[in-house]
């Protein structure tokens, strides 16, 4: 079976104010040409449909000619949310959508309710687990504790358990929105901590044949059977480096996978340069840039004047700026962000508390505290969007 795997679509969103509308399209174009020229039998979309919960309405109409191509390209497609999505609304009309050869998966009861599909080696079981976000789903899956590790294990669990209960040689595939651990993450991607554990490992998802991961933009094989498809479209300047592709995956007889990388148009390079703006407007080496997006971060000790004006006469679609003066380490000047990049929330509240106190950090209770108010607002933000 022919499976082409695909994620992150983000429908809606932008690029440092640069409406994707179109880029988007012609990703969806170039989706369903490949779907007829490769003969998929199964097209895969692992969460992250939309950007946000409520997305514009133009969003909504590309989504809607992207599913009726595919019915009418008579191609099964499954598809998930992803924690950009919201579940409730995703989910609108999948029964009648299911008759159309679109399934719709965005609600955990039914992740060990499979889509089969079949070949002449017989039956694929295709379970598609939704984002789950911990504290709103522990007790639907009856998780042994809070923690995304325990969720989809508990899910897992149950898909394990109706594939036991097929017939022998029945085939297996999962889509998933997390956070795998081996995983290389990019700015792009919200976060999904809680407790201070976002990453799951692979393990989880032992006992079939092919994981179609979502959430990473970046397109990863974490081991043969576990991959992400990554982004088609680049949404940060921290995807500068990817190669955006899709998986096309060749599902054998007994299992084995043979996996293939599909480009996805690109509708203008990123690039990123640094140095002092004298020397971005003269170096000839950077010409190679002058039609990309591009990112400069300034290193000058003062801050010129005109900066994106005077880029933007050298490189006309300069998107954003970043000052790094080039400083000593004790400068009290250095940059507040630059300090801040890389740490979580538990972190900063934490060197807050340090801070505010003098240098004494939280005792170990007040760490627990801080934690819970931590997981609590992303909690209440869920379930608001549930509620909506």
């Amino acid at each position: 079976m022919r499976i082409l795997h695909t994620s992150d679509w983000h429908l809606g969103r932008s690029f440092h104010r640069v409406g994707l509308l179109d880029a988007q399209a012609a990703y969806l174009d170039h989706l369903v040409a490949t779907v007829r020229a490769h003969e998929v039998d199964a097209v895969l979309v692992a969460g992250d449909v939309y950007d946000r919960a409520v997305p514009p309405l133009a969003a909504v109409e590309l989504f809607d000619r992207a599913l009726h191509r595919l019915a009418e390209a008579g191609v099964a497609t499954v598809m998930i949310s992803g924690n950009h999505d919201s579940a409730r609304r995703l989910g609108v009309g999948a029964g009648l959508i299911r008759l159309a050869g679109i399934h719709l998966r965005t609600d955990p009861a039914e992740c060990a309710t499979p889509v089969l599909l079949s070949d002449q080696y017989g039956d694929v079981a295709l379970y598609g687990l939704p984002y789950l976000e911990p504290a709103l789903v522990r007790d639907e899956l009856k998780a042994a504790r809070a923690g995304h590790e325990a969720v989809l294990t508990a899910a897992m669990d149950r898909v394990r358990a109706d594939l036991a209960g097929r017939a022998s040689g029945t085939r297996s595939v999962v889509l998933a929105h997390a956070f795998v651990a081996g995983g290389e993450p990019s700015d792009s991607e919200r976060d999904i901590t809680v407790g201070g554990v976002a990453a799951v490992p692979a393990g989880v998802f032992s006992g079939v044949d092919y994981v179609a991961l979502g959430h990473l933009h970046g397109s990863q094989t974490l081991t043969e059977r576990v991959r992400y498809s990554g982004s088609p479209l680049a949404y940060s300047f921290s995807e500068a480096a990817h190669r955006k592709t899709m998986w096309l995956i060749d599902l054998g007889p007994a299992g084995e996978i043979a996996a293939e990388r599909i480009d996805c148009p690109v509708p203008r390079r990123l690039a990123r340069i640094r140095g002092r703006l004298d020397a971005l407007l003269e170096d000839p080496a950077l010409e190679r840039y002058e039609e990309s997006w591009v990112e400069a971060t300034l290193t000058d000790p003062v801050r010129p004047t005109e900066p994106m004006a005077r880029l933007g006469a050298r490189f006309p679609h300069t998107l954003s700026l970043v000052f790094e003066p080039d400083r000593t380490t004790g400068d009290p000047l250095a940059s507040y962000a630059q300090r801040l990049k890389g740490r979580t929330d538990q972190q900063i509240a934490e060197d807050f508390v340090a801070h505010v106190r003098g240098g004494a950090g939280p005792d170990a209770a007040e760490r627990g505290v801080l934690s819970g108010a931590i997981d609590d607002v992303r909690v209440d933000d869920g379930a608001n969007e549930v509620a909506r």
